[in-house]
């Protein structure tokens, strides 16, 4: 999946796939995941979020989306 690169101190790309719906979130610490079943309105606010990292742990990760260490 291709990520665009993005400015935060957490996070450093970010790439949605809408047939899917499925989120990969790469970290400044090289770790990337992925998160299944994300409505694509989650991906666009978060692509327009202040601060990405608050918005990725209060939208993302505190939601329960099922997920999965790529690498």
């Amino acid at each position: 999946m291709e990520r665009v690169p993005i400015e935060s101190e957490a996070l450093c790309g970010v790439g949605y796939d809408p047939g899917q719906r499925v989120l990969e979130v790469e970290f400044r610490s090289g770790e990337v995941y992925r998160y299944f079943n994300v409505p694509e309105h989650e991906y666009l606010a978060l692509m327009e979020a202040d601060s990405f990292g608050v918005h990725f742990v209060e939208r993302v990760r505190n939601r329960g989306y099922r997920f999965h260490h790529v690498g």
